[in-house]
This record gives structure tokens, C-alpha cells and sequence, in this order.
């Protein structure tokens, strides 16, 4: 039967199969636990299969893009033509916005992976206009191909852009590798509406700290705040305490606010010219002949894209204090833009200190300020480094070129990742800066040591694994090296276990002194010395692998406080909860698999191997179900998936696994041990290894994957 003898009505594709959000094999069953996250970690949907960007970029004639780059800036092109004959505001907005949205919570969001070209950040209200700034990059996207990343090049292009107006830059580096696809594990709310009203994310909207984590914007489709103030609201000082939690949120103070604040706006313009309701439908809901540029001009005459409309300074292009003359010289009185959004006005202003029109010069125009500049007026604080800023301009201008800086960089994790010419070479706390290990020590007779020390299996596990779970893969922070375990606040963290942590310690650190090594590195080798233990106890000879080379931070080098977000407050690998949350622990135990960059089956087999090895938090027996507790045997998924067994709930959230003849209670779950045998997907993978052929494979796999986390931050390892 070929196409024109089916039936009449019916056609061999799916209808929407593809297309809608809600067809899916699993739309039936909306509680079943969805592992998609961790697909974020696979490779199968790179075309660049075993590219290494890391190196090629290194090859990257870098100056030939910065001049391709400053040249581009005064290109005005018809179909989208530059304000003033120049991108340079605008190109600042797209890198800007891509940066962003990285939030300190979870390390994620951010421009290090370019996911400003995918759902749903490429069609978030906020970003509109941002699309047409990549499409103008796209030549030279294509002209340096492979060496040059489209996250790279976008984040460049706003630095470079601030140098053609005239600000020195404090720097840039290279080294962010694109992604190819939308980010399906960043969490950005749970609203189903653009700029839904900011209540749904906050517990009291008058209370920013209640805002919920681990969001930063305001509202579902913002960057950071509403410009024209709360749910639109025009009230300053309300917007500034808004803005004061979300760029705390962004791991910024107050003065580093302020500077990007200023600096953001000292060029460029807004765009409300027109009606937005003559644009047509942003770029994942635009039609198909718009070719993926979103909210295409419909009949408004300039360029639109809604919100407050005009520039903030008398010169647009040019980086100077003319935001601070603006702002602290004139009064200003509440007006709408032509596209209905609500802005500031001079209530007085002399034509002379009015910005020309962006695309005819012989006209000015009035120039504008938002809520969120407003604010930076009207709370005592902003106002006072506004003040300082505008009294010393060069110092306003480090500042900022050292938190523009902050701002592109924040996610890409230690110095040492950084590639190119234009580095910086100053350590920065927000680096986490961490000095080189030593490598010469004897690792050998510290195995010794360790092993007579007296420290039980667990413990040595414990300890190691404790030091590597915070690491992040959304912003390359945390994990092993540094042993920031023993300092604030990690020594203090609950799922650390403080005291059972210091005693350790305190037999660790006296052995790695005498030996020269660095503590980091001896926490790590007395975790594998556990691991080998329970290899030897499992029947299996096998090595778990180790390079020395880690080194130890100090206080001084440890930026305390943004390291309180990164607590731990599940550890499914340990079977711990710091108290009962509204997502699931299952769900918990998925995210933070997915900051530590782990498949689905690496995350099955270091969950199996850490029960059986006996590392609960606290020692609690919870999914230990094996006879021979410390042997690094497959029991765990053995018994999980054994039908002579029958599982019951009980109080507390726990579950009982009983003999289906007898009754007899033999091992005690929780939700975390059971998913592996009720997720069809995790269950094929508990199957896989409970088979009676796949005991040493899973031996193996596990110290693969274990060597993996104690590995995950040595950068030095993988160039």
C-alpha cells in the first residue's frame, strides 16, 4: 500500500507526537519519575563526536575575531539596523542576558553552555531582540566554525562591544563548550504564563527572601526584575529591595549591583516605540517561514520590541558617567512609553543633554529611566555608590569592568579552565582559588599509614565521598580538591556528620603532614583505600585509580558565604534527607546526579555499591540489603529485584522488605532504595547488575564512576 491507497482520513504520521509538549510515552502516568534529566549528560545529540573544543579552540586566531567583531559593530544591516549605526548596546544586552541567568542556588543557568539559543530562554519576553544579534554574529559563527563556540563567541561579543565604546575590559577567556539542546534540568518556575504576577514564586511578595529557591528572577520570562517595578507596579525602593535578593542570588553585593546597573545602561537603548502587539509570536512559537527569529515586525514603523522605550544617557555610544549626570541631576516624574510600559521622564531637560533619535540625528528625543534605575536613586545604599561612582569615574570604571567580568565568567568554574590571551591572572575569590598540590610524596606508605590508622571502612568513604559530592557541573565549583570539607562552613554542614568528619580529620590531617602531602589528597586516597577493602571482601582484585595533585585552600581563599547555597540537603547516595521536602527524595537524589555529571547508570551503580558498603548517614540500615555489609557485591540489586520478596509500607515513610512464605521483616527502604525497582527504566539497569554474569561488571563500572567524582574538579587532568 503506498500513500494514495490509505484510507481516507488517515495518515501515517503522529499528529503532534513530535510537536506537543504533552505527547509523550509517559503523559498517562505524570508521577512516574522522570530521568530525562540526566540525558543532559550524554553526548549522543553532540554532531561533534570526540571534538575536543577545549583544544581547538586553542588554535582560534583571536585577534582576527576581535577585529571581524569591532568591525560588525558599525555594520548596520537593513533587515535589522543598528541604533545609532551601532550593535554595541545591543550585543552588551544578548551577552548580558545570557550570563544572567546564572543563580548561586544550583550553579545553573548562566552563558557558559550557549543555551540562550534554545527553549525556553530564546523566547523568554526579556530576551526579545536578542535573536537578531546572534543572527548578525552567525558570520562569523561561521566563518571560525568548530575553534569558536557559539557560547564563547556571544559572551565576546559583549566584551568586545563595551571596548568599541570605550571601556578598558578587565579580561576574557575562552573555554565554554555549546550545548545542543534546551537544558531540561534548570528549574526556572513552575508558572505556565509569561510574567505571571510575582506572588506564585514568593511566600510574601513585601518580602524578597521568600522567594523561591533555587529561582532568582522575579517573574516566569525575566532576566532580573520587572523594569517598570513589582507586578508593575511602580514603587522603587519596593524594586530595590527585589533587586538587592536577586543579585544576591547572583552571587553579587551591593556595590557590584550598582556597577552593572550603571554600566548596563551608560549605552544602548530600550525598544517601545510601537505597539508589541503588532509583533508576531516569539521564536519557538513563530511560524515556520520566520526561520526562527521571534517577535517579527508586523506593521510598526523603527525597531520593537515593546516595554519602556528611549536611552539612558545623552551619548548612547560611548562607555562615560553620563548615566550618573542623568540619574542624580534631574528629577523624575511616572510616564508609558508608545508601547504601554510604564518609565520615567525628566520633569526638565535641557535639548542639548537629550540623546539624538537612534536613527535620525538631526531630531532628540527625551531620554528615559526605569523603575530599577529609579531605584538605584531612591534606596540610600545604591544611591551612595552611584555617588562614589559618579565622584571617581575611574574607579567606577574597574569596578565594572571587574564585575562585567564577574558576570561572564561567574559559571566556568577555577582560573585554570580559562584559555586565551586575554586571561586575567589575578586570583578572585569567586574562583575558588585553590594552590597546586604536591606530587612527589610517597603515595604507597600513605596507604600504609592510612590503613593501620585505626578508621573504619565507612568512614574513610564517607569522609571522601562528603569532600566530592559538592561538585557542580553547572558552574565547575565544589567537589575534592581544596578538602573545603574541613573549613566553614562545609565542616559544619548536617550531612557531613560534624563530629564523626572532625575525628577523622584529626587522624588524616598529622598523616598527610608528615608525608607532605596535601590533606585534599589524602581524604581522597583513604576513600579508595575503603572502596578496595570492600573489592577484596567482594572476591574482586581491583585497583581504584588516583593522581595525586589536589591542594588545600585556606579561609582566606574561601568565599564562605557563597558557599552556604551549596549545601547538601539530600544525600540519596547516603540515603539521608535534612528534613522532609515538597519534591520527592527520588527526585532529589536525580538533581543532584545531574549537577555531578553522572548517566543513569553511573548513578544506579554508585547508589548499589554505596548501600552494600555500609555508608549510610548516621550508620542507619536503610537499603543495605546484603548479609556481607562492607563486600562490594551487586546484593543491593539482587534482593531489590528477588520475587520471593514482598515490600510494605510502614510509618515514617519507610518500607519493609518481607519473605513472601514467612512474613519475616529482613531488610528495611526508603523511597530512594525502592524507585530502582519500581521505575522501569532504573528497574532494567537493577536488573542488569543483579545478574549472576554481572557481578564483576558492576565492581568495575562502580569504581568507574566513583573515580569519576573524586576526579570531576581536577581540570589539571583533562586539559
Amino acid at each position: 500500500m503506498d500513500g494514495n491507497d490509505l484510507p481516507a482520513g488517515k495518515c501515517p504520521v503522529l499528529h503532534g507526537a513530535n510537536t506537543e509538549n504533552n505527547e509523550t510515552v509517559t503523559r498517562w502516568w505524570p508521577k512516574t519519575l522522570k530521568l530525562e534529566i540526566l540525558a543532559q549528560n550524554d553526548t549522543k545529540t553532540n554532531p561533534l563526536t570526540g571534538f575536543d573544543y577545549r583544544e581547538a579552540v586553542k588554535a582560534l586566531d583571536f585577534e582576527g575575531v576581535k577585529r571581524d567583531l569591532i568591525a560588525l559593530m558599525t555594520d548596520s544591516q537593513d533587515w535589522w539596523p543598528a541604533d545609532y549605526g551601532n550593535y554595541a548596546g545591543s550585543m552588551v544586552r544578548m551577552a548580558w542576558h545570557a550570563a544572567g541567568s546564572y543563580r548561586l542556588e544550583d550553579g545553573r543557568g548562566g552563558g557558559g553552555t550557549g543555551n540562550q539559543r534554545f527553549a525556553p530562554l530564546n523566547s523568554w519576553p526579556d530576551n526579545s531582540g536578542t535573536d537578531k544579534m546572534r543572527r548578525l554574529l552567525w558570520p562569523i559563527k561561521k566563518k571560525y566554525g568548530n575553534r569558536l563556540s557559539w557560547a564563547d563567541l556571544m559572551i565576546l561579543a559583549g566584551t568586545v562591544a563595551y571596548e568599541s565604546v570605550g571601556l578598558k575590559t578587565y579580561g576574557f577567556a575562552f573555554g565554554r563548550e555549546d550545548i545542543w539542546g534546551p537544558e531540561i534540568d534548570t528549574y526556572w518556575g513552575d508558572e505556565m504564563e509569561w510574567l505571571a504576577p510575582s506572588d506564585e514564586r514568593y511566600g510574601n511578595v513585601d518580602q524578597p527572601e521568600t522567594m523561591e529557591n533555587p529561582l532568582a528572577a522575579v517573574q516566569m520570562g525575566l532576566i532580573y526584575v520587572n523594569p517598570e517595578g513589582v507586578n508593575g507596579v511602580p514603587d522603587p525602593q519596593k524594586t530595590a529591595d527585589q533587586i538587592r535578593e536577586t543579585f544576591k542570588r547572583m552571587a553579587m553585593n551591593d556595590e557590584e549591583t550598582a556597577a552593572l546597573t550603571a554600566g548596563g545602561h551608560t549605552i544602548g537603548k530600550c525598544h517601545g516605540n510601537g505597539s508589541a502587539a503588532l509583533l508576531g509570536p516569539e521564536p519557538e512559537g513563530a511560524p515556520i517561514q520566520d526561520q526562527g527569529l521571534g517577535w517579527v515586525n508586523r506593521g510598526n514603523a523603527g525597531i520593537v520590541v515593546g516595554g519602556p522605550e528611549g536611552a539612558w544617557t545623552t551619548d548612547p555610544t560611548t562607555f562615560d558617567d553620563g548615566f550618573f549626570r542623568m540619574l542624580l541631576d534631574h528629577e523624575w516624574r511616572l510616564t508609558t512609553s508608545p508601547a504601554g510600559a510604564k518609565q520615567y521622564e525628566p520633569v526638565s531637560i535641557a535639548p542639548e543633554d537629550m540623546p539624538r533619535d537612534a536613527h535620525d540625528p538631526a531630531i532628540r528625543r527625551m531620554p528615559m529611566m526605569t523603575d530599577a534605575d529609579i531605584a538605584m536613586k531612591v534606596d540610600p545604599i545604591y544611591r551612595s555608590y552611584m555617588e562614589k561612582f559618579r565622584a571617581d569615574p575611574e574607579y567606577f570604571r574597574d569596578t565594572f569592568a571587574r564585575v562585567w567580568f564577574k558576570l561572564t565568567h561567574r559559571d566556568m568554574g577555577p582560573k585554570d579552565r580559562y584559555i586565551g590571551p586575554w586571561a586575567p591572572t589575578e586570583d578572585l575569590i569567586w574562583q575558588d582559588p585553590i594552590p597546586a598540590g604536591p606530587t612527589g610524596w610517597d603515595v604507597a606508605a600513605v596507604k600504609a599509614r592510612i590503613a593501620d590508622s585505626g578508621l573504619s571502612q565507612a568512614e574513610l568513604i564517607n569522609t571522601a565521598w562528603d569532600s566530592a559530592r559538592t561538585f557542580r557541573g553547572s558552574d565547575m565549583r565544589g567537589g575534592a580538591n581544596g578538602a573545603r570539607i574541613r573549613l566553614a562552613p562545609q565542616k559544619d554542614w548536617a550531612g557531613n556528620e560534624p563530629d564523626r568528619l572532625a575525628r577523622v580529620l584529626s587522624v588524616l590531617e598529622p598523616i598527610a603532614r608528615d608525608a607532605g602531602a596535601s590533606i585534599a589528597d589524602v581524604i581522597v586516597l583513604a576513600g579508595n583505600i575503603g572502596v578496595e577493602r570492600g573489592l577484596r571482601a567482594a572476591g574482586f582484585d581491583i585497583e581504584v585509580p588516583f593522581h595525586p595533585g589536589r591542594g588545600d585552600a585556606t579561609d582566606e581563599q574561601t568565599d564562605a558565604e557563597s558557599f552556604d547555597s551549596m549545601e547538601p540537603l539530600a544525600d540519596g547516595f547516603r540515603n539521608w534527607l535534612k528534613k522532609d521536602y515538597v519534591p520527592q527524595p527520588e527526585e532529589m537524589l536525580l538533581d543532584r546526579a545531574q549537577l555531578m555529571r553522572l548517566t543513569a547508570p553511573e548513578m544506579t551503580v554508585l547508589l548499589g555499591g554505596m548501600r552494600v558498603l555500609g555508608t549510610n548517614h548516621g550508620g542507619t540500615s536503610h537499603g543495605v540489603f546484603t548479609d556481607r555489609v562492607g563486600a562490594l557485591t551487586n546484593d543491593f540489586f539482587v534482593n531489590l529485584t528477588d520475587m520471593d520478596n514482598a515490600w510494605e509500607p510502614v510509618d515514617g515513610g519507610l518500607y519493609e522488605i518481607r519473605d513472601r512464605k514467612t512474613g519475616a521483616v529482613k531488610w528495611t527502604a526508603t523511597r530512594v532504595d525502592l524507585v530502582f525497582g519500581s521505575n522501569s527504566i532504573l528497574r532494567a539497569y537493577a536488573e542488569h547488575y543483579a545478574q549472576d554474569d554481572n557481578a564483576e561488571t558492576f565492581a568495575r563500572q562502580f569504581v568507574a564512576a566513583w573515580t569519576k567524582v573524586m576526579e570531576s574538579d581536577r581540570f589539571d587532568l583533562k586539559g
